[in-house]
């Protein structure tokens, strides 16, 4: 990726706007990707239920997370 703000970044923010987590994958950042996934579908999916129902906001601040984080990458590791 060249840097913030990059159209590789722009994609990445697209992907994750569908999949929470996609677009960290496509930047090859697979934990980042993984732990937004699992947080974001765990909460959705706990919150279909009755007993539950107050964890959508948790999902959608992963959600929400995973798609800034993605745009806002930079590529240094330092």
């Amino acid at each position: 990726m060249s840097g913030q703000g990059s159209g590789g970044n722009v994609i990445a923010a697209i992907c994750s706007f569908f999949i929470p987590g996609l677009g960290q994958l496509v930047q090859g950042r697979i934990m980042a990707a993984l732990t937004f996934f699992i947080v974001a579908t765990v909460s959705y999916a706990l919150s279909v239920t009755v007993i539950l129902i107050f964890m959508w906001p948790i999902g959608a601040i992963a959600h929400i997370w995973s798609i800034i984080s993605a745009a806002k990458y930079n590529g240094t590791s330092g």
